[in-house]
């Protein structure tokens, strides 16, 4: 099964150049964890958290209304293609250890792949990405 088969086509994204409380409300009102960052021309730059937003402006004290989103974002996304396999993009998801993976052709994002689409077509898959992404959680033992 190709990851164009499964993933999302119609994806939320926000420019680069926009100020990060847009963002922060554009996660909000969607009712979204992260947004793929696109410049202009609509090729796929990083990606936005809620956790960027917290850690990169809020706890150090920046302006978000000042701060841009290309100056928080994550950059160096790992991506699949559409043709790419399941498989692979599970274990590309894994390695990367994210749970939502841009799909782009030419350069331009064209779809997201997420675990749920995974689940929902594809159990294995979605278990081995998982399970992988999960890898560095470990328990620790409080002193009673």
């Amino acid at each position: 099964m190709k990851v164009s088969e499964i993933m999302s086509g119609r994806v939320v994204t926000i420019c680069q150049d926009e100020p990060v409380i847009a963002a922060a409300r554009l996660l909000k009102r969607m009712n979204l964890g992260a947004l793929p960052v696109t410049d202009r021309s609509g090729r796929l730059r990083g990606m936005l958290t809620d956790r960027d937003i917290v850690l990169r402006c809020v706890a150090s004290g920046a302006d978000a209304r000042e701060l841009r989103v290309a100056d928080i974002m994550t950059r160096g996304v790992v991506t699949a293609e559409p043709e790419t396999e399941v498989a692979e993009a599970a274990r590309t998801m894994g390695g990367g250890q994210v749970r939502r993976l841009p799909v782009v052709e030419g350069g331009k994002l064209v779809g997201m792949l997420s675990l749920a689409d995974m689940a929902r077509k594809c159990d294995m898959e979605a278990a081995a990405a998982l399970a992988e992404i999960s890898t560095n959680i470990r328990r620790l033992k409080r002193d009673e």
